[in-house]
């Protein structure tokens, strides 16, 4: 082949599109799920949703598409996000590329130095080799499965979120939700209302605000549609790519009055992002600041959260600095009777019983089902898993050293041709927009080498050294470095803490990736081949 994609999800489908059908070039795609789909196919637990927008969570690059799209709420959930995607696939007659289910999961890619080409592959023991490798295997698919003692001997039954069967029933079982972040949220969220009884437990208590899911009328659509062009243009343009305006104003620069006016207005229309970006413009830099809107926070859920105990347990301390989260209605959940929380801090699983989680108060919380709202190995956690060889042999884990390194979270030295999606310091930000960017400049990058003789691309090891920096820098100016995350690795037991995203905003992102282009792909080194190929 001339190139292999590996994941169908917005990532993999859009880079067949581009590459199959705009290159023309031959192409196939691989993904162990047996659809498209990606983290939308796996993660079916009950309350999955989206909390970008829906006019926004999609992709931009079809304009009649973007027309001819309907969405029923603010938000979009796991259901309409995947049939959106399996309806992208169809569109565009991407299946016959792709080829899905376990024997094609992709287990190895070795990069072959004198023919100058990938070998992949698969479970199923298929072999193939193509002259590029683009990786959309997902920032958020590698799942983390803590193992608790006793946990085996478990006599109910155990999720993971990111790996959830299909029209599973919950109803009326004595549930236990581990896990605090935003899928153990909207878990709690979904089951409380149903579950015989709930039982969430929580290391770290979350800042958390309402997302804001209402129906959208058909005028509102309409409205959207018909300034597509400004709104895309300005989500491209600005941080968080959420489709907002971002606050320049400082916190302490108004009077607090006008601080809980604003703070209030964002709580009541919606959004995580929103919250922490929209609001003030150095909550996620200044600690002053970031406590104004932590303690608007707190006492909203001292408001909500009826059970004094209860709202102890589940109020967040210290710096509002995790990925901004949102829900629909988790912690008036915690009102209902059948739904109580466990504060593992000061009260942690000692061991799994055949009957269920007993903490080191003696107490033995009884469940039918244990759900495992843990996360994931984030960014290079998928990449770890196969094994991935570039020049010379050298293991991608060997490369990286534990702390996972990139050329503008696209490529990384000593693997040439070998691309990424979302991969290590790429832009935190609402991820189809900047999906979008890193999949077309890959495109463009295929194409310029294609017709410019170009046998292999790949980063100097100094500039991925100085991309690092950039990323450290600017992630060292923000809050969001003073607290443990799984955004620099934390969640994982053993992984070394280290920067995984460019926070600097999509806006600069595009900036310099179109700065690299223009400069001769500047930080890269192209090495020519015999015959230029026409494309």
């Amino acid at each position: 082949m001339d190139a292999i994609v590996i994941g169908a999800g917005f990532g993999g489908i859009y880079s067949v599109h581009k590459l199959a059908n705009e290159l023309g070039l031959s192409v196939i795609g691989f993904d162990k799920a047996d659809g498209p789909g990606g983290t939308w196919y796996w993660n079916r637990y009950p309350g999955a949703l989206s909390d970008t927008e829906s006019h926004l969570y999609r992709f931009s690059f079809d304009r009649e598409m973007l027309q001819e799209d309907t969405w029923e709420h603010t938000y979009l959930t796991q259901p309409e996000i995947l049939s959106y995607l399996e309806g992208v696939v169809d569109r565009f007659d991407l299946r016959k590329h792709f080829r899905f289910g376990t024997q094609n999961e992709v287990t190895s890619a070795h990069y072959l130095d004198e023919p100058g080409l990938w070998e992949i592959t698969t479970e199923g023991g298929d072999v193939f080799r193509a002259k590029y490798v683009v990786n959309a295997i997902g920032l958020l698919s590698a799942i983390n499965f803590p193992q608790l003692p006793g946990l085996h001997t478990f006599q109910g039954e155990v999720y993971h979120t990111g790996a959830w069967p299909e029209d599973h029933d919950l109803a009326g079982k004595r549930v236990g939700v581990i896990g605090s972040g935003s899928t153990g949220t909207q878990v709690v969220t979904a089951l409380g209302p149903v579950a015989g009884h709930l039982t969430h437990f929580n290391r770290t208590p979350q800042y958390s605000v309402p997302v804001g899911k209402r129906p959208v009328s058909e005028q509102e659509r309409a409205e959207i549609k018909a300034r597509y062009d400004e709104i895309w243009d300005q989500a491209k343009n600005s941080s968080v790519a959420f489709g907002f305006e971002e606050s320049t104003v400082p916190a302490m620069s108004v009077s607090e009055e006008e601080r809980h006016r604003v703070y209030e207005q964002a709580w009541q229309r919606g959004g995580g992002f929103r919250f922490m970006f929209g609001t003030f413009g150095d909550i996620a830099t200044d600690v002053e600041a970031n406590e104004t809107a932590a303690a608007f926070i707190r006492s909203k859920i001292g408001q909500i959260v009826k059970d004094p105990e209860k709202a102890r347990k589940l109020m967040p301390e210290g710096l509002y600095a995790r990925r901004p989260l949102c829900d629909d209605g988790f912690f008036e959940t915690f009102n209902r009777d059948n739904v109580d929380v466990v504060a593992l801090k000061e009260n942690p699983i000692r061991v799994i019983t055949e009957h269920g989680v007993v903490t080191e108060d003696d107490q033995l919380h009884e469940l039918d089902v244990l759900v495992f709202a843990t996360g994931f190995d984030a960014v290079d956690g998928n990449y770890r898993r196969m094994e991935i060889l570039g020049r010379n042999g050298e293991h991608i884990n060997d490369h990286w050293q534990g702390q996972p390194n990139s050329y503008l979270g696209v490529t990384t030295a000593n693997f040439p041709n070998w691309f990424m999606i979302l991969g290590p310091n790429g832009p935190f930000t609402n991820l189809p927009p900047s999906i979008e960017t890193q999949v077309e400049w890959i495109s463009d990058t295929v194409k310029y080498a294609e017709q410019n003789g170009i046998k292999a691309i790949e980063p100097t090891p100094q500039a991925v050294d100085q991309w690092g920096q950039t990323c450290t820098e600017i992630a060292n100016m923000t809050v969001f470095t003073k607290v443990d995350s799984w955004i620099f690795g934390a969640n994982i037991p053993g992984k070394k803490p280290s920067v995984l995203f460019y926070l600097g905003g999509l806006g600069n992102y595009r900036n310099v990736l179109k700065d690299v282009t223009e400069n001769g792909y500047k930080g890269f080194t192209l090495t020519p081949s015999e015959q230029p190929v026409s494309v």
